[in-house]
């Protein structure tokens, strides 16, 4: 068996004694390992409440893992941006339209600077075994976003700090079009923003796991050159980086193309040196027959996965995108985990 590590994302934490109940059910559907997903409210109000309950998985004997959910909406997530909110000038902008978007431009100071202090604090306070870097992406401007209609060569972000990086780069303004010099400017520069975050905290913690996450797609069009972190060969060759994943693929996808982007994961991981790390969605979507969950975990084990992990906890039961049979989900997801999981 090649899969050491089975897990779910936790979100809407804030007890300690209520959290133990969770993860104990976590440990009954087979799981060691949970990604704590931390909004910036969570981070800035909760915080004494998530240094226990981090604890308190770990005293289960399962790895803890820190999700910057949501940041700055640069990472993927359903959360509200603080920073974006007290911050409204530091935002991504339209390359066609110059119309700021509702995600935080990470190549601003002061959202490096907000966000390194975040990382810092976390990994000083919080006894976590690593950090994972959820889905980080360039804005998709409207005409992008929905592929249909509005202006299909939009991309982001050309706000003034991006324009003036760019020219004192290349010795010429930046463009308007997706070049391939603006390409590797938008790679180069979202990538040295996670590389500096993990630097910070491997100063501090150096034992500390740290996971890149990128969206898992063969359409290298509206993905590759426009979300900035989809060149898989620049983030397994990122150092300061110590497992590639990449995220979920909807159930209705074909078995080509789970066989194909794990077969691409996996082989990036071993070019590089790094461990491997596949997702099931557990949320929102759900296969016509169950056991379709179990297939896609052993599919993930004998193609050489070491890491699967499935948002969310329950199936999201509660939650506005809950599968429709979201606990029968969470238990068929369990029992697959079950049958994976190398406990040698």
């Amino acid at each position: 068996m090649a899969v050491k590590e089975t897990g779910v994302s936790y979100y809407g934490l804030s007890y300690p004694e209520h959290a133990k109940k969770d993860f104990e059910e976590m440990i009954a559907h087979n799981c060691n390992a949970v990604i704590l997903a931390l909004t910036e409210f969570d981070i800035d109000f909760w915080f004494p409440n998530i240094i226990e309950i981090t604890k308190v998985a770990k005293d289960l004997g399962m790895k803890v893992y820190l999700d910057t959910w949501g940041i700055g909406k640069w990472f993927g997530g359903e959360p509200p941006s603080l920073f974006l909110t007290n911050n409204p000038g530091n935002r991504q902008v339209s390359a066609l339209t110059g119309e700021p978007l509702p995600n935080a431009c990470f190549n601003t100071p002061a959202f490096r600077d907000y966000f390194y202090r975040i990382v810092e604090k976390l990994a000083w306070e919080v006894p976590a075994d690593g950090f994972f870097w959820d889905e980080p992406h360039y804005a998709l401007p409207k005409g992008i976003a929905s592929i249909t209609g509005g202006v299909a060569d939009d991309w982001s972000c050309r706000c003034p700090i991006c324009q003036k990086k760019f020219e004192e780069q290349f010795g010429y303004p930046m463009p308007k079009l997706l070049t391939p010099e603006v390409v590797q400017f938008r790679e180069n520069e979202a990538l040295e923003t996670l590389r500096v975050a993990s630097e910070k905290i491997k100063a501090i913690r150096p034992d500390a796991k740290i996971t890149c996450c990128v969206h898992a797609t063969q359409n290298t069009y509206y993905v590759t050159e426009r979300r900035g972190y989809d060149n898989w060969d620049k983030v397994g060759a990122t150092k300061a980086f110590d497992v590639f994943s990449t995220t979920i693929l909807n159930y209705s996808l074909p078995q080509s193309f789970f066989v194909n982007i794990t077969k691409r994961t996996v082989d990036i991981a071993k070019k590089y040196g790094k461990g491997n790390q596949r997702w099931i969605m557990g949320y929102f979507n759900e296969p016509e027959n169950l056991d379709r969950v179990k297939e896609i975990c052993h599919l993930y084990d004998e193609m050489g996965v070491e890491s699967i992990f499935a948002w969310t906890y329950r199936g999201g039961h509660g939650t506005v995108l809950a599968a429709p049979h979201a606990l029968q989900l969470w238990d068929k997801l369990g029992e697959a985990y079950g049958e994976v999981l190398d406990r040698s």
